[in-house]
């Protein structure tokens, strides 16, 4: 009885004058809540069914092409040589991390080094060249008083993000082309033509306009032209999100800058640039943790046989051992290490970001 009394102390309120116990109102709005909860919620699926509907395209879109495929990383645990053959995994035998030992230390192993080491430095330059310029191209847009000369420029530098990958990677390897001519007097690509004409004494530039196509298959230049093209494609679109950081920042701020005399410059480091901070930061962390997710389709269309040491990636690592009979476990475990080290970064990433400027993402 003791022992009851103790139990029922911890959530009824005892009256000592009547010597009987009863339910707190806290309580007793707490047991009305939930008991008519799932009546509420059946009520607002009602009430909004809209809404709700119009979530239905992106969870399909989330169950088919997100959370479905992940059954196929079960092949990098498996052997493919067992079962019913191809990508059949429910069939294969485990395998363990056999699969990974090959992908590290196996035949296959230089290639795939080769591929990540591509895909590392492919990823820092983007990060290193793309990140900061849409920042620097808000700025620009803050600067530009009249609001129609801002529209066009916007509209101007937003429209490549609308284009396909297959129409950017076309122009570039159009405009970087080699000559169709025996003589190199016709069909060179526009940039081809001012390069050669403004280097005429580089042998090594018009060896690689000459020799393998063009300039985008060349191992040398096809990075640059990789970085270049992307920053051309991306960095106006991702200036959205900064510039609607800047023109949030308060005028007032602006103001008491003027009045300590502080000019342009001075109001963008000391005002502007302060107060998007939290922005960039958030927005450098998921850019952290992407680094290594290279466009597949990109790098695929911008690659040929004469570029291949500096082009291949992970991503075509392991697309072509699919294409081509390979081990195609092997290929999938390189995909999960790729991912996983992507998800390592990001959490690495978040949490230096945490300790140094008490922003995060989560």
């Amino acid at each position: 009885m003791q022992l009851f009394k103790l139990k029922c102390d911890d959530f009824l309120e005892y009256d000592e004058s009547t010597g009987t116990y009863s339910i707190p109102a806290d309580q007793q709005v707490r047991d009305a809540h939930e008991k008519s909860h799932w009546k509420d919620v059946g009520y607002t699926l009602l009430k909004d069914w809209r809404l709700y509907l119009m979530l239905v395209p992106m969870l399909l879109v989330y169950l088919l092409w997100r959370y479905l495929p992940m059954t196929e990383l079960l092949a990098a645990f498996k052997d493919p040589q067992t079962g019913g053959g191809g990508l059949e995994v429910a069939d294969q035998y485990w395998y363990g991390l056999t699969n990974f030992y090959n992908l590290f230390f196996g035949t296959l192993s230089p290639e795939f080094w080769s591929a990540f080491r591509n895909t590392f430095i492919i990823a820092f330059y983007g990060l290193l060249f793309g990140f900061p310029f849409p920042i620097i191209l808000a700025l620009f847009f803050n600067e530009v008083k009249s609001n129609i000369t801002r529209s066009i420029i916007q509209v101007c530098v937003y429209l490549p993000k609308f284009m396909s990958t297959v129409i950017i990677t076309t122009l570039a390897i159009v405009l970087f082309r080699a000559p169709t001519s025996a003589d190199g007097s016709t069909g060179m690509g526009v940039l081809s033509q001012l390069f050669v004409t403004m280097f005429p004494n580089s042998e090594s530039l018009k060896e690689a306009v000459q020799t393998t196509g063009g300039l985008v298959f060349h191992p040398e230049y096809f990075r640059a032209i990789y970085q270049v093209t992307g920053i051309w494609e991306h960095g106006g679109y991702d200036s959205i999100v900064f510039f609607a950081a800047v023109i949030a920042v308060s005028p007032t701020s602006y103001e008491a800058a003027q009045m300590d005399g502080a000019g342009k410059m001075q109001q963008m480091r000391y005002v502007v640039i302060p107060s998007i901070l939290s922005t960039v930061v958030i927005m450098l962390i998921m850019k952290v943790g992407s680094l290594l997710s290279v466009g597949y389709e990109k790098v695929y269309l911008m690659s040929s046989g004469s570029n291949r040491l500096a082009a291949e990636i992970v991503a075509t690592f392991s697309n072509r051992l699919l294409e081509t009979g390979g081990d195609t476990s092997i290929g999938i475990a390189a995909e999960m290490v790729n991912n996983l080290i992507g998800m390592i970064l990001v959490i690495g990433a978040n949490s230096i970001a945490r300790k140094a400027s008490d922003v995060s993402l989560y």
